[in-house]
C-alpha cells in the first residue's frame, strides 16, 4: 500500500548529487547568533575561512568568496578575466557545461563550443589541435566542467592542462569543480587553472549560498584588461576588503561559520581520505548497477564520477516513475535526469558526509524501487555491493 505523500516515516534519504546532507557538526556551527559583519570578530573568521579554504582547492593563491550558488561563480571567471568579442573554447559534457556557453553567449563572447554525447568527458587531444590550430592565439580561455553533474562524467584536467602545455598556447584554463570540490582529487595550482569556480552545497558539506572562484597570478594580471561590466562579481573590491576579513558587501555569515566547520571536518579526516571514501562507494555503486544489468551513462571507466552515479533505465520505461515510486513508498529522493536525458536516467548521489550504512540504505531503496516499479533488473545488486564494500 503507497504511503500517504503527507506522511513519511522515519529519515528522509536525500541521494541526490546536491544539495547533500548536512552534518551535524555542520548544522551545530551555523547555529549561532549572528555578529557584526564589520567588526572585529567577524574580520578574524573571515580571515581564518580565507586562508584555510586554500586547502580544500590546493592552492596558496586567492580564493574569493561570493554569496551567491555556483551560477554566480561561473559568470564571475568569465566577466573578471574577459571582454566582448574575445574567443573561448568550450566542451559540451552535459547540462551544466551548457548553462555556463548561455552564460557566456549573453557577454557577447565568441565560443568555439565542441559538441558532445553527454556520456564522455572534454577530450585533451581535442584541446590540443584545437589550440595548436590558433595560431594568432585568438583563444584566450578553455572552459572544462571537471565533474559533469548531470551526467556523472569526470573530466581529466590534469591531461588537460598537459595538453594546453603542448600546444604552448597562452589561454587560460576555467574549470567548474561544483561537485568535486571536497569529493575528487583536484589541484587548482599544481594543474595550472586560473579559475576554479566551486560551489558550497556538494562536497564543503554546507547548504547552498557560498560560491567560489580560486584565481591565479596570470587571472589577475587579464582582470587588469577585462573590459566587461561587472560589480557584484568584481575580483577587486573582494580582493581589497579581504585583506582584513571582510568584505565589501553583506557576506552569508552564517554560511561562514559552517564553512570553517567543514573545513575541519574535511582536513581531520585528509584530504586523500576523503577521496579514497569517495571513490570507495562510487566503486561499490557501480558493482550494484552492474549487476542489475543496468547500464552507466558515463561510457569510460576512467572517467567515472566518484562523486554520484548516472543510471540508464531500459528503453520504454520512465526514471521519472521511478524516482516517484522511491521517494512515496521509501522516503529517498534520487537525482532527475536534466534536459537531453530527462526520464532517460536516474542519479545516485553518493558524496559528502556518507558512510556504508547510508550507501547501503540507498542502494536498498533503488533496488525496492525497481522491484516496484517492474522495471526488468537483474536481483542482488546490493548484495553483490555488501560483499565489495565488506
Amino acid at each position: 500500500m503507497a504511503i500517504s505523500n503527507n506522511i513519511r516515516p522515519g529519515r528522509h534519504f536525500l541521494q541526490i548529487p546536491g544539495p547533500t546532507n548536512v552534518p551535524d557538526r555542520v548544522l551545530r556551527a551555523m547555529d549561532y547568533p549572528t555578529i557584526d559583519h564589520r567588526g572585529p570578530d567577524f574580520a578574524e573568521l573571515g580571515l581564518r575561512v580565507l586562508e584555510r579554504i586554500k586547502l580544500i582547492f590546493k592552492t596558496s593563491e586567492p580564493v574569493i568568496i561570493f554569496p551567491a550558488s555556483g551560477t554566480g561563480a561561473w559568470e564571475a571567471a568569465l566577466v573578471n578575466t574577459l571582454s566582448a568579442g574575445d574567443k573561448i573554447l568550450m566542451f559540451e559534457t552535459g547540462h551544466f557545461s551548457t548553462l555556463w556557453w548561455d552564460i557566456a553567449q549573453k557577454f557577447k563572447i565568441e565560443v568555439d563550443f565542441v559538441q558532445g554525447d553527454w556520456r564522455t568527458g572534454v577530450d585533451p587531444n581535442i584541446v590540443e589541435q584545437k589550440l595548436k590550430e590558433d595560431k594568432d592565439k585568438k583563444i584566450k580561455a578553455v572552459c572544462a566542467v571537471h565533474n559533469e553533474t548531470s551526467t556523472g562524467v569526470t573530466s581529466r584536467i590534469g591531461e588537460i592542462r598537459k595538453a594546453m602545455d603542448n600546444a604552448e598556447h597562452p589561454a587560460l584554463l576555467f574549470v567548474d569543480t561544483i561537485s568535486s570540490l571536497g569529493s575528487i582529487d583536484y589541484r587548482h595550482e599544481e594543474w595550472k587553472v586560473d579559475v576554479t569556480v566551486g560551489g558550497s552545497q556538494k562536497g564543503l558539506l554546507l547548504p547552498p549560498g557560498l560560491s567560489f572562484n580560486a584565481i591565479s597570478s596570470k587571472a589577475l594580471e587579464a582582470y587588469k584588461t577585462s573590459e566587461l561590466p561587472k560589480s557584484y562579481w568584481d575580483w577587486g573590491p573582494m580582493l581589497e576588503n579581504n585583506k582584513k576579513g571582510y568584505f565589501p558587501y553583506t557576506p552569508a555569515t552564517n554560511l561562514f561559520y559552517g564553512l570553517d566547520e567543514a573545513i575541519n571536518m574535511l582536513t581531520e579526516e585528509g584530504l586523500d581520505n576523503v577521496f579514497k571514501r569517495h571513490k570507495r562507494f562510487a566503486e561499490a555503486t557501480r558493482v550494484a548497477v552492474n549487476s542489475w544489468g543496468l547500464e552507466i551513462l558515463c561510457k569510460n571507466p576512467e572517467e567515472y564520477s566518484d562523486s554520484l552515479t548516472a543510471v540508464m533505465v531500459p528503453d520504454g520505461h520512465d526514471a521519472d516513475f521511478l524516482r516517484k515510486t522511491i521517494l512515496d513508498h521509501y522516503n529517498m529522493s534520487l537525482g532527475t535526469g536534466l534536459a537531453k536525458v530527462a526520464g532517460k536516467i536516474f542519479r545516485i548521489g553518493h558524496l559528502g558526509d556518507f558512510n556504508e550504512l547510508m550507501l547501503a540504505g540507498t542502494l536498498a531503496g533503488v533496488e525496492m524501487g525497481l522491484m516496484k516499479s517492474k522495471i526488468p533488473y537483474n536481483k542482488g545488486g546490493i548484495l553483490k555491493a555488501l560483499e565489495y564494500l565488506c
